[in-house]
């Protein structure tokens, strides 16, 4: 009977050992049963350390046999270049046909020492490859054995992990070397691949299994009815249910190890694919969601669903729900789990956005999944029966609490000091929920439908109503001009429903999807505004040819719209939010003029596109109806003034007792009265605009009709004619202050005719060139001797 051997002799994990397996008097009786499991253990270990003896011995064989080969050639090589040295004469002398063969041998000699290294260099690579290979291969091996991993500790398990990836590190930063160096080995590099992928998907399951294992140990996910309450503080909440922070030391040292050894794993993997991609776009592979907070959030994602399914129908509870575990765990992404993420050196991740992000993403796959398409069933159904208020209702108000749902989980990312900007479309579409509609074009189409049929049936009201064409916006002044637009009601309501529709496509995570919502939206929203001011000035023209000071009212109506609305969306395209549409725009293709009909693709003044077509369309309209209103009163002004125009005997005798023509006056009353009218209605842009033109027609209808007309001036006609246009200018001068500036040829016409006799020889003998010198800027010659010769001096 062999003596025991004593205790102080014993290893201590053989007394660790020992005292795991015979804690009690009981297991003492199991010590025959453990000794069998221990001799097959053994057994085992040694058939695994003949096998490793075996491959050692015949790669030490291999390499001996192919450096003895190398030998060889090295000596062979030293032979010819000792011939060769022979037969070089001391003194040089040989022929030139010598000479170049021999410098022709030398080249292929060095070509084939240059060949023998590459050679030499490729096996050693080689043979180091496989030999690391090798391990790799064992260390997963190792760590899906059943047997190994049930007799050996986690800890050993872990061990082999990290040597593994140490070694895929390895291998990685040879391969890369090799890509570089040497790009034609590609054979060897895709034969290297091939074993470490089949590694890696053996390795990376397993490391994930194991994390989730840990997970599981460590409580978590943590029940959902421990979430803390809206309106608890979720940092002291957090340190009391959220398990990460509540580890015991040992579990925090292993749950930090197996943290970062799946994080160094998918480095290494982002590396690999790096690598492989090397030409094209890498950024599907330097940019992946991170593998440990998503091993966070999947379980959470699951014990979630189970509510949801109960709340298609309330879905603010889901948002709620969703907000309630992103926000109570967010901080402790940034207190535990950052710092190991920078130890683990991965650059560019930030566990408070890869958090949200997670959240937000399997938010946004549920919905995708479940949500969307049973509220379109709804819709389907509803449009069969032809009621659709309910569904459509249901889905706008969806997209509302999405859209609030969004804001507040934006403001949990910019608590980190991350500034979101609208071209971080990346950012943008990781932490919205509104992300859904990036893979689904035809989800967006119908929401727009939606939403612009919404804000048609309440626009029909305001347009229907006339109070809001009679009362005018109060405080209409633009923050970039001082100027009265005299807008009535229905183009605030206009721009109030297009700013709510601009407010909620600013939610959408992309520019190009922004700029698709607004195109289907906003624009058909500017374009029924046109339609109902163009209507009701039709209207106005076609009852009374805007003869009735009414009719003339409703139509200025519609220009004060019209001017406020292209106001308000010039100062609005001046946006960034909106210059960055044009620059997308601009990016993907180049503007085609004359696309449509509304000549879209013409760049306009804003530098956006978006509106740019519609703020031309309201420019032309309003010049094309201030043109209108000044073109009827300037016709009533003809039309009062044919007697004063056709009678040419009058500028040939004096008017006794009056100081201005009586056949004049007629007309300048209705001119006053008519302009008084329009000046009280119309915005005081656009009634510049019909006073100038109006001032250009009376200034033709006066040169043509009466100073070129082969009518004689006396003198006292001259100075009748003058007076009466200095009272016709007095009537323009409530509006300027050179009314006569507007009148350029009447005015000129009459300088001319008061002229002194010998100024009109000098004027006639000058031509062109007198003209210019003394002020006759818009008169040509043949004018200025047609209106002379009518001059009349008494001799």
């Amino acid at each position: 009977m062999h003596a025991l051997t004593a205790a102080s002799d014993l290893s201590p994990s053989a007394l660790s050992f020992l005292d795991c397996r015979f804690h009690t008097q009981r297991t003492l009786a199991d010590a025959p049963n453990c000794v069998s499991e221990l001799q097959t253990q053994c057994s085992e270990l040694d058939r695994s350390l003949h096998e490793l003896t075996r491959r050692l011995g015949a790669s030490l064989a291999a390499y001996s046999s192919f450096s003895a080969d190398i030998h060889g050639r090295f000596a062979h090589l030293t032979d010819s270049l000792t011939a060769l040295s022979s037969t070089v004469l001391p003194d040089g002398g040989r022929s030139d046909g010598d000479g170049k063969g021999f410098r022709e041998e030398l080249a292929t000699l060095a070509k084939e020492v240059a060949r023998l290294e590459t050679v030499r260099v490729y096996a050693e690579t080689a043979l180091k490859l496989d030999t690391l290979v090798g391990d790799i291969e064992d260390a997963v091996s190792f760590t899906m054995s059943k047997n190994m991993r049930k007799h050996f500790p986690s800890q050993n398990s872990q061990e082999m992990h990290l040597l593994a990836i140490k070694t895929l590190k390895t291998t990685e930063d040879i391969l890369t070397s090799i890509t570089k160096a040497h790009p034609q080995w590609k054979h060897l590099v895709a034969a290297v691949d091939h074993r470490v992928d089949r590694a890696l998907a053996t390795l990376r399951p397993q490391a994930i299994a194991d994390h989730r294992a840990l997970l599981t140990s460590l409580g978590w996910p943590p029940p959902l009815s421990a979430l803390s309450s809206l309106n608890s503080d979720a940092r002291t909440a957090n340190h009391v249910l959220n398990p990460l922070l509540s580890m015991q030391a040992d579990l925090k040292i292993r749950y930090s190890e197996n943290f970062l050894a799946l994080c160094n794993l998918q480095e290494l993997q982002r590396q690999r694919k790096s690598r492989q991609l090397e030409g094209n776009d890498r950024e599907v592979a330097l940019r992946q969601p991170l593998w440990v907070i998503e091993e966070l959030v999947n379980p959470l994602t699951l014990a979630s669903q189970r509510h949801f399914s109960k709340w298609v129908d309330k879905p603010e509870f889901i948002f709620t729900l969703v907000y309630k575990i992103t926000r109570d765990y967010v901080d402790s992404m940034d207190e535990m789990l950052q710092p190991l993420v920078d130890e683990a050196k991965l650059l560019g991740y930030s566990c408070r956005e890869e958090w949200i992000s997670a959240m937000v993403t399997s938010l946004a796959t549920y919905m995708a999944k479940e949500i969307f398409p049973s509220y379109i069933s709804q819709l389907d159904e509803e449009s069969v029966t032809e009621i659709q208020s309910s569904a459509r209702i249901s889905w706008l108000h969806l997209i509302d609490l999405m859209i609030a749902f969004d804001k507040k989980i934006k403001s949990l990312v910019e608590h980190s000091g991350i500034l979101i900007s609208f071209d971080d479309d990346v950012i943008l579409q990781k932490i919205s929920s509104l992300s859904v509609f990036c893979d689904r074009p035809d989800w967006l189409d119908l929401w727009a439908e939606i939403e612009l049929g919404d804000a048609l049936d309440k626009l029909k009201l305001d347009i229907q109503d006339e109070n809001n064409w009679r009362k005018k916006v109060e405080g209409a002044v633009l923050l970039s001009c001082s100027d009265d637009h005299k807008s009535p009601l229905v183009s605030n309501a206009f721009l109030r429903h297009l700013a709510s529709i601009i407010d909620r496509c600013r939610s959408l995570p992309s520019v190009s999807l922004r700029t698709k919502f607004l195109r289907l939206v906003g624009v058909p929203i500017i374009r029924k505004f046109f339609d109902s001011i163009l209507i009701r000035c039709q209207e106005a023209e076609g009852l009374t040819a805007l003869t009735d000071d009414d009719a003339v009212m409703k139509v200025t109506i519609s220009i004060n719209a019209a001017h406020y609305f292209e106001s308000v969306l010039k100062e609005w395209s001046e946006d960034v939010f909106f210059l960055e549409m044009g620059m997308d725009e601009d990016g993907k293709a180049e503007l085609v003029s004359n696309a449509n009909s509304y000549g879209e693709g013409l760049p306009g003044s804003s530098g956006c596109v978006i509106f740019d077509d519609d703020i031309k369309q309201l420019e032309e309209f309003r010049a094309e109806w201030v043109e209108k209103i000044s073109l009827v009163i300037f016709r009533g002004f003809d039309a009062h003034s044919q007697d004063y125009v056709k009678n040419k005997r009058q500028w040939q005798k004096v008017e006794e007792g009056w100081t201005v023509s009586k056949a004049l006056i007629e007309a300048l009353d209705y001119l006053q009265s008519k302009m008084s009218v329009v000046e009280v209605g119309l915005n005081g842009r656009d009634f510049v605009g019909v006073w100038r033109s109006l001032a250009a027609g009376i200034d033709r209808l006066i040169f043509n009709g009466i100073l070129i007309s082969n009518v004689k001036f006396h003198s006292s006609g001259v100075e009748r004619f003058g007076s009466d246009l200095d009272v016709l200018f007095g009537v323009f001068g409530a509006w300027c202050l050179r009314p006569e500036g507007f009148f350029p040829k009447a005015s000129e016409g009459v300088k001319l005719l008061k002229m002194e006799e010998n100024r009109v020889q000098e004027c006639m003998a000058g031509g062109k060139r007198w003209l210019k010198e003394n002020g006759f800027r818009h008169l040509s010659v043949t004018e200025a001797e047609k209106i002379l010769k009518n001059r009349v001096f008494k001799r």
